[in-house]
């Protein structure tokens, strides 16, 4: 029976559903800290600074970690490195709901390693089971559902610890762990489990497509932009909001979650846009969105909902060329590998700083407006960087 109903389903349909249904476990388990961290506190003790490094370590294991995982990616192939993350999700979210605080550090860091290696391996399936006129549109239902479990997750995490408490609504964040799981190894059966090293790079078999160390650098510049903006603004738009214009927690939040939402928008159109335009309109496109975001906010903060909306849709596009430009421009598996492990690794180095340092700068000047213009020259970065490097990425329609 089974055979059957998987004989009449399309392959590239199956794997698709089984990108989106990881990728919304890419993220998730993370921003459900968030809304029980009042109840956490309490229960465990924590201090304000042991909370801070919770919420910091996912993004300091995908800084530190990615060489690892991509080492992983290629001697064990990456049909078995996603098998170890979703194992390494179901772990972690187990070892995190149950027991005391180190166990929540331990379970914490668990998660950080086994998505750290799920960010490396899964574009690598992309790139080999797509057509290259079907790579980007996987990469945006990827991206798509990584902000897609965000959302879902801080929506509902905190209703189910009240529900339940804060333990239970942690460990429901398994079950689309279980639900790709079941996928996964309904697109892959037995070669989930079959390591197979990925070949070494052949220089002699470039294709003419460059994967040079300057595009490499460009890229990761771009990357390192993109994620200083993006977690320095999660981390801090609703306290600004706050300050600036008065808003409730309720209200601050609201924005926030339009700014993680839009990013869908963001995943999505980038793809469709790059059909019909080059990749460095798209890149320079979503650039000028970005900007509209720090010098909206110090220009005029009272338009929030369009800078948390524009943003959105930037932060979310943004991420997704890039990904499509290692993708595109990387001669093999392997180079393709290296490639997003040094602009992973060295990007979310700067993700990882943004809260702390725009914090640190707000507490000494006791104005937004140097975080700001912080924010604004990492979107600088973001555009110089990525405008340079996805020249090269070649044309697919």
């Amino acid at each position: 029976m089974r055979a059957g109903i998987l004989s009449r389903v399309p392959r590239a349909m199956l794997l698709l559903a089984a990108i989106g249904l990881i990728a919304l476990n890419m993220r998730g388990p993370f921003v459900a800290v968030a809304p029980v961290v009042g109840p956490m506190q309490r229960d465990l003790g924590f201090s304000p600074v042991e909370v801070g490094f919770l919420t910091g370590i996912p993004v300091l294991c995908f800084a530190l970690a990615s060489p690892l995982a991509s080492l992983a990616g290629r001697k064990l192939g990456a049909e078995v490195a996603i098998t170890l993350t979703l194992l390494g999700v179901l772990l972690g979210v187990v070892v995190r709901s149950a027991g005391d605080g180190a166990l929540v550090m331990l379970g914490t860091v668990i998660l950080g390693l086994a998505i750290t290696v799920g960010n490396i391996a899964l574009p690598l399936i992309i790139r080999r089971d797509f057509s290259p006129a079907r790579q980007g549109t996987a990469m945006g239902i990827y991206t798509a559902a990584m902000n897609i479990g965000s959302f879902v997750t801080s929506m509902v995490t905190a209703p189910l610890a009240e529900l339940l408490g804060w333990r239970p609504a942690l460990a429901a964040g398994g079950l689309f762990a279980l639900a790709a799981a079941a996928v996964w190894l309904l697109a892959f059966g037995a070669r989930a489990f079959r390591p197979e090293a990925v070949p070494a790079s052949n220089p002699g078999r470039a294709g003419g497509k460059p994967a040079s160390r300057w595009i490499t650098a460009g890229l990761t510049a771009g990357f390192a932009g993109q994620a200083f903006s993006y977690y320095g603004l999660t981390a801090w738009l609703p306290s600004l909001l706050s300050d600036e214009l008065g808003m409730s927690a309720a209200a601050a939040g609201a924005g926030s979650s339009l700014f993680q939402i839009l990013a869908i928008a963001g995943a999505l159109g980038v793809p469709l846009v790059a059909r019909f335009s080059s990749t460095t309109a798209v890149a320079l496109t979503l650039g000028l969105l970005w900007l509209t975001v720090p010098l909206g906010l110090l220009l005029a903060p009272e338009l929030w909902w369009l800078w948390s909306a524009v943003g959105g849709i930037a932060q979310g596009g943004g991420i997704t060329l890039i990904f499509i430009a290692i993708i595109r421009v990387a001669r093999d598996q392997a180079t393709a590998g290296r490639m997003s492990a040094v602009v992973q690794g060295a990007g979310y180095c700067f993700g990882a700083a943004a809260p702390t340092l725009l914090g640190y700068v707000r507490g000494v000047s006791g104005s937004w407006t140097g975080p700001l213009l912080m924010v604004l020259g990492s979107v600088a970065v973001f555009i110089l960087g990525t405008a340079l490097s996805v020249r090269h990425v070649p044309k697919v329609r």
